[in-house]
């Protein structure tokens, strides 16, 4: 099958980039808007993009045509945020926070999260979640209807235990992030891992 994506088939894109382009890591994101309320919103277009300096990439949609979600309206104004990540604990609470809620209504409260202090930054990170990362908005570039926010990672917190205290390599026996899968709900597990070693 082929697909004209800048053509007939433009208005498909979403169902087949967000269906074949998997599994997607999810950023669960925290913002505060100018009252200090903390607004909580999962993200799956997103990716860390390089380390030199420690950037991330997410997309947020519009609520409607030409009005931004919440994350995006606070990013903007504050110029701060968290992503934090999602692991098999935490994914029915990260699936609530996906309502759609009257602005200034917080997703913290509707799942009965937490929340810890940022330590660089005002928005706080999710208590539950077994990574953390905060963040300066770099850039937000609009292209088209969409908006891409890149931010520049300042700190990274961890649970206990994800990380081996000497080598810092992510023990998979502790850290079980899920994925985004096929539209409209489907997810994965990342319990069943193999290794491939680079060729030298």
């Amino acid at each position: 099958m082929e697909f004209d994506l800048t053509g007939e088939h433009a208005r498909y894109a979403y169902r087949l980039l967000a269906g074949l382009v998997t599994p997607r890591p999810i950023a669960w994101v925290t913002t505060q808007d100018e009252d200090g309320c903390v607004n909580a919103a999962p993200f799956s277009f997103f990716n860390v993009f390089g380390t030199r300096p420690p950037i991330l990439g997410f997309a947020p949609g519009d609520k409607e045509p030409g009005i931004p979600k919440d994350t995006a309206r606070n990013i903007r104004r504050t110029g701060e945020f968290v992503v934090n990540l999602v692991d098999e604990a935490c994914a029915e609470a990260m699936n609530l926070t996906s309502s759609e809620l009257e602005h200034g209504v917080s997703e913290i409260e509707l799942a009965k999260l937490h929340t810890t202090a940022s330590v660089s930054i005002a928005p706080p990170r999710i208590t539950e979640a077994p990574v953390a990362l905060e963040c300066t908005e770099w850039s937000t570039m609009e292209i088209g209807r969409n908006r891409l926010v890149i931010g520049l990672i300042s700190r990274v917190h961890t649970a206990e235990n994800i990380l081996d205290p000497e080598t810092l390599l992510v023990n998979p026996e502790v850290f079980h992030p899920i994925g985004r899968m096929e539209v409209p709900s489907g997810y994965c597990r990342t319990n069943d891992r193999f290794q491939m070693k680079r060729p030298e």
